[in-house]
Formats: structure tokens, sequence, C-alpha cells
């Protein structure tokens, strides 16, 4: 049984993410996976609740609509974390609690033109970084903001 760990923040509700874990877990049987949502800096969020100032509490409003719409969608969620606000350092943090033998990274970003996360990399510097095969799959940026009913 394989375990992927699965990095997504905004684009975690995202068609292309959900159609891409089907897919995997069709070609996979029996993969678990593991949802990492980073509590990103709300001056990094494209499309930011207005009024929002508790990126942990998007991150948890990402957290939970990602994990229902990916179970809804058949694919097996085993566990959600939200972590650090540095992608990598999320990652990182996942792989060293040691609940899961990870056999490969997802991550999930908006296109190249938009995305904070491809202008640093995040990608390639999670393979090098952490040795586990990389998949990125990339979706379209969602009009509606996720989290949109958090405001403090």
């Amino acid at each position: 049984m394989a375990n992927v760990l699965v990095l997504a923040n905004q684009t975690v509700t995202s068609k292309e993410l959900i159609e891409g874990l089907q897919s995997f877990s069709q070609k996979h049987p029996g993969t678990n996976f593991v949802l990492v949502i980073p509590a990103t800096p709300i001056e990094d969020l494209l499309d930011a609740p207005y009024g929002a100032t508790d990126r942990v509490a998007i991150a948890e409003a990402a957290a939970e609509a990602g994990t229902q719409a990916l179970l809804s969608a058949g694919v097996e969620v085993v566990n959600t974390v939200v972590g650090d606000s540095a992608p990598l350092v999320a990652i990182g943090d996942e792989l060293r609690r040691g609940q899961y033998n990870y056999d490969g990274i997802i991550v999930s970003t908006f296109p190249t033109t938009i995305s904070h996360w491809l202008r640093q990399d995040l990608p390639a510097q999670a393979e090098r970084r952490y040795g586990l095969p990389v998949t990125h799959i990339i979706a379209e940026r969602e009009v509606v903001p996720i989290g949109a009913d958090v405001m403090d």
C-alpha cells in the first residue's frame, strides 16, 4: 500500500487535483493520501477573503473543504495536516513526523504565471531535498476563495 503526501492550498478543491488523485488511485490501488495545507500568509493568497486576518483559520478551512471534496470523489484521504507557512518546511515537518512511510509527493499549484510556489521552483526543490518522486498538478484559478466565511 502506497502513502503519498499531497501539498496544496488554494487549489485543494480544484477539479484538476481531484481528477489527478482519482487517476493516481486507479493506477495505484490502495494508495493512502495525506493532505498537507501550509498556513500561507494572507498577503500571498491570490483570493484571500476580504478582511480575513487569520492564516491558520483559512488553512484549516481549506483542509476541511479539500478533505470533504476528495473523500466525496472516492480518494482515500487518511489524514489532513495544517503545516508551516513555508511549503518546503511543511513537507519536511510531515515527513519527519514519521507516522507514514511516504512513497511520493504530489504538489498542486496554480499555473506558472500566478503561482508563488512555482516561482520558488517548489516541485523540483522538494524532490531534491527529500529524495522522493514529486508529481506536479496544475490547477486553474478558482473564482470563489476557500475560507470566505473565515473572518476575525
